[in-house]
């Protein structure tokens, strides 16, 4: 069943979402308004139209952007869910056909009163289009600099990767940061360490290594925490639902200086394990950040990467 769903957001950034009313499969349960596309429709048609129905609003084409398209499954039912984000409309939305409308921040919003299809979508939202992991050869003073100078330059999904440094010191590191981090409506993610990150709190999350993966069988961390994944391939990208990851990176989508000798997926490859990962992924692997636009054509949230966000 291929299924649009609107991601209307107003002036001040605020998402609108909309509660299942009783009777329906997840009655309870908040959403993105959409609904499924009739015979001959487009994508745009139907959102359109179930905008109308649902909502009595009128969609302005020209404000409609592609947002990421998600393969899912309820019990027997597969889906695949088109999203879209709305930016302008004509009228006021109107609880048409839902229990009750509501108007959310984007990271105001508990993921856990969401429908389980809907929450990529709003991580989808969320994340930004670029994701700058540390050096891992920087010292904790260097690591500091590195944190202020990407938040300087707009950066808001960190990774502190340090292996060589002291786990109690990278944690250091992250609790004297995580008032600006969180003051820069940033968000700051500790290698492998869920622990760490358990104990920190809101604004500081974790990225799963790959290797970790296969141990785990549920969520590390509340939803208020990000939880990234290290994948190299369809199983990875398996094992990262699983776990309940927010996003991952895939990789080495090009060849890199770090790992010279690990086959390059290429984008086409990319693009195929993306597009049947029901979860925004980052393209890493020899990317750099004026690719974002290409990144993002070949279905990815973003770029991710090391030596492209270095701080000269």
């Amino acid at each position: 069943m291929h299924v649009v769903a609107g991601l209307l957001v107003d002036d001040p950034g605020r998402l609108l979402l909309a509660q299942r009313p009783p009777g329906k499969h997840l009655a309870g349960m908040w959403e993105m308004p959409g609904g499924k596309l009739e015979p001959g429709e487009s994508a745009l048609q139907a959102l359109a139209r179930e905008l109308d129905e649902e909502l009595g609003i009128h969609l302005d084409a020209g404000s409609v952007e592609p947002l990421i398209r998600i393969p899912w499954t309820y019990g027997d039912r597969s889906l695949f869910l088109e999203a879209m984000i709305v930016r302008r409309w004509r009228g006021e939305p109107q609880a048409l056909d839902a229990a009750a409308i509501a108007w959310h921040l984007p990271w105001d919003i508990d993921a856990g009163i969401l429908a389980p299809a809907d929450r990529p979508m709003l991580n989808a939202l969320r994340l930004p289009t670029s994701y700058a992991i540390t050096p891992a050869e920087l010292s904790v003073a260097q690591a500091r600099g590195w944190i202020l100078a990407a938040l300087d330059r707009g950066g808001r999904l960190l990774q502190l990767r340090l292996p060589d440094v002291a786990v109690s010191e990278v944690r250091e590191l992250a609790a004297d940061m995580q008032p600006l981090v969180r003051a820069c409506g940033a968000q700051l993610l500790l290698n492998g360490d869920i622990e760490g990150a358990r104990a920190l709190g809101p604004g500081v999350g974790v990225h799963l290594r790959s290797a970790q993966l296969e141990s785990l069988s549920a969520r590390p961390l509340p939803y208020g925490q990000l939880v990234g994944a290290s994948c190299h391939d369809a199983q990875e990208l398996v094992a990262a639902v699983r776990t309940g990851a927010d996003f991952a990176t895939l990789s080495p989508v090009h060849p890199t200086r770090s790992h010279p000798g690990a086959p390059a997926l290429g984008w086409q490859r990319f693009e195929a394990l993306a597009e049947a990962a029901p979860m925004p992924v980052y393209a890493l692997g020899g990317m750099r950040v004026e690719w974002i636009d290409e990144a993002r054509r070949f279905g990815a949230q973003g770029v991710a990467g090391i030596g492209a966000f270095v701080t000269t």
